[in-house]
Formats: structure tokens, C-alpha cells, sequence
């Protein structure tokens, strides 16, 4: 694994940082659910809810892939 290491300025908290960040790693592909939820400190089902608030989808299919998953 590799390290980041960031400056914040004092009006980022640490922890929304860390947040936002597996948060939108999630949202790219680059984390799994499980290990973007790990990463951020959350359990799966709270930030599974957290997605919802920031409006990034749990599942995201794209239309062929959710005809394939409907379809089987």
C-alpha cells in the first residue's frame, strides 16, 4: 500500500478529508465498498448511507451490465 502525506489547512478536518477521498476513490472504481468503507473508518452499512448523502450510487451498473444482471 502506498502513503499520502497532506498538509490541511486548519479548516479541513482530518477525518472529512479521509472521508471524501475513499469516497470518491470509491465512486471511480478504484476502492471496492468494503475497503473504501475500511479506509474512511466506517462500517459497510454506514458508509453505504454516507454514499446516498453525497449522492454517489452503492451499485452502478451500466445499461448493459444491468440488462445482464436482470436477464440472469
Amino acid at each position: 500500500m502506498k502513503t499520502l502525506l497532506l498538509e490541511l489547512p486548519p479548516e479541513v478536518d482530518e477525518e472529512e478529508a479521509r472521508l471524501m477521498l475513499a469516497v470518491k476513490l470509491y465512486e471511480v472504481g478504484k476502492l471496492t465498498l468494503g475497503q473504501a468503507a475500511r479506509w474512511a473508518g466506517y462500517s459497510k452499512r454506514a458508509f453505504m448511507e454516507l454514499l446516498g448523502h453525497y449522492g454517489v450510487p452503492v451499485i452502478a451498473y451500466s445499461p448493459e451490465e444491468l440488462q445482464e444482471e436482470v436477464t440472469e
